[in-house]
């Protein structure tokens, strides 16, 4: 989740999902210097949330779906423990839930 959650890899990502890209589109498209790039290709393919291929001295990248699914999990997962906590605060009686608003306090 920390590698999705840096801007510039997500801005990586957005691109990627419209299709595979070599590092110098990339480059090219955010407008960064290509070790920055680099840097951030790392993170999301140590990730897992990206692959590499070589085609001679490029390397092209390409969003790894199962890497998203991952991400989409966990998130999946933080939801669902929300909900599940806001149903349980509001299927309180008021006066539980106000006594507990006055403990907070």
């Amino acid at each position: 989740m920390a590698a999705f959650a840096e801007p510039t890899r997500r801005a990586i990502l957005d691109r990627l999902v419209e299709g595979e890209r070599a590092v110098s589109d990339l480059v090219a498209s955010l407008r960064l210097p290509q070790p920055s790039v680099s840097q951030h290709l790392r993170v999301l393919l140590d990730a897992g949330l990206v692959t590499v291929r070589a085609e001679g001295r490029r390397r092209i990248y390409r969003v790894s779906p199962e890497g998203l699914a991952r991400v989409r999990a966990e998130v999946d997962r933080y939801w669902q423990a929300a909900v599940a906590q806001m149903k349980d605060d509001l299927e309180q009686p008021s006066t539980q839930r106000g006594a507990r608003k006055g403990k907070r306090a």
